[in-house]
């Protein structure tokens, strides 16, 4: 596994570094998310991986690959350079929840290595990734010497409250239709490749939903006929974004 050194002024999320077809349909700022989700797509998000990675070793991580297992002592701090990292829930019983899925360039585990708690959750490579990391100590020590860096994290921090609030209320008030055609714009947004396809199995869509593969394949077969996406086997693309939108507003 090969190591090297992260310097911030080389960041890959930086457009200048990003061959051109993937800066026009990949047009998405740094992301910042702890175990159950959330994310910042402000200026301040770019400050944050920014100050935080700024001279860290990178790694490089095969599909698979897991940051860290849901109850895990918290001691790290990753920033994802390249990649895809899926954010799970699992059950006593051994149920599983998708809490969200995040492509580069964003941050994970933030949460915990502040706290020091365990881990809410697992992460795990979707596919081969690139990570920088800190570790609690170095992660504290950064903060204390950087009152931006401080006020940083605490966007961050109010920004993953919306989001886990933003995500209870999707559960309680959205039907599976209205949540599946909010999930497929998001995924559209980050996941999507220069052609529009997204890789993802229905079993995970079903999973990101806390749903049934059953009733996500009759929902994407109806959508499928009416044009709204087209399938094909482990990937799905949105046709019609204006479409699902307009679903959305119309059930939320």
């Amino acid at each position: 596994m090969g190591k090297k050194s992260f310097a911030a002024d080389k960041i890959v999320w930086l457009d200048s570094h990003r061959p051109a077809s993937r800066r026009a349909s990949k047009n998405k700022q740094v992301q910042s998310q702890d175990a159950a989700g959330g994310h910042d797509q402000s200026s301040s998000g770019r400050d944050l991986f920014d100050l935080l990675f700024d001279n860290c070793v990178t790694d490089r991580l095969r599909a698979g690959k897991h940051l860290f297992l849901q109850e895990d002592r918290s001691d790290r701090v990753f920033g994802l350079i390249e990649g895809s990292i899926e954010i799970s829930i699992y059950s006593i019983d051994g149920q599983k929840l998708v809490a969200n899925m995040q492509a580069a360039p964003t941050i994970i585990g933030e949460i915990g290595a502040l706290d020091g708690g365990v881990r809410t959750a697992t992460a795990i490579c979707r596919t081969d990734c690139v990570v920088v990391s800190l570790d609690r100590d170095q992660l504290l020590r950064r903060i204390e010497e950087s009152p931006l860096l401080a006020r940083s994290m605490l966007r961050l921090l109010c920004d993953r409250v919306r989001w886990v609030s933003e995500s209870l209320g999707d559960h309680a008030f959205l039907d599976v239709e209205a949540r599946l055609a909010k999930r497929l714009l998001l995924l559209d947004k980050l996941l999507a490749d220069p052609s529009g396809w997204i890789a993802i199995s229905q079993s995970e869509i079903a999973d990101f939903l806390g749903s049934t593969r059953e009733s996500v394949n009759k929902l994407l077969n109806n959508w499928r006929s009416l044009g709204f996406i087209e399938v094909k086997r482990g990937r799905i693309k949105v046709a019609s974004r204006n479409r699902l939108r307009l679903l959305l507003r119309e059930r939320e």
